[in-house]
C-alpha cells in the first residue's frame, strides 16, 4: 500500500521532468530570432520563385538549417558571406581565414541537406 502512495508524486515528477525537457529542446530548435528566419525566407523565395509552395519550401530550409547550425555559427557564416564581397585588404582577410572558411562550409553543408530534405 505504501508504494501506490508514491506512484502519484513519481509521476508527478516525471511529467515536470519531461515538460522541461521538452521546453528546453522546442528553445534550443526555435534559438533562431524570427527576423534571421524571415530574411532567410524572403531570399530563399527570391531565388526559388514567389509562390505559395516557395513558401513552405524556403520555410522548410530555415527550419533543418536551424537544426544543423547554431545561430552564432549561422551569424558567422552571413557575415562571412557579406564581407567577402568587400574589395580589398578587409574582404581579403574573410576570404583566406580557415575560420571564415569553416563557418561557411557549416552554412553550406546545413543547406546542401535542406535542399535534400525540402525542396
Amino acid at each position: 500500500m505504501a508504494r501506490a502512495g508514491l506512484v502519484g508524486p513519481i509521476v508527478a515528477a516525471l511529467a515536470a521532468l519531461v515538460a522541461a525537457d521538452m521546453t528546453a529542446r522546442a528553445d534550443q530548435a526555435n534559438d533562431y530570432p524570427t527576423s534571421a528566419r524571415a530574411e532567410y525566407v524572403f531570399g530563399c523565395m527570391k531565388a526559388n520563385g514567389e509562390s505559395r509552395q516557395s513558401i513552405e519550401q524556403c520555410a522548410c530550409s530555415i527550419d533543418v538549417v536551424a537544426s544543423l547550425v547554431p545561430y552564432d555559427r549561422y551569424v558567422t557564416a552571413e557575415t562571412v558571406l557579406s564581407m567577402s564581397q568587400v574589395q580589398g585588404n578587409l574582404g581579403g582577410q574573410f576570404r583566406t581565414s580557415e575560420q571564415a572558411a569553416n563557418a561557411l562550409n557549416d552554412l553550406r553543408r546545413a543547406q546542401a541537406e535542406a535542399e535534400v530534405r525540402c525542396f
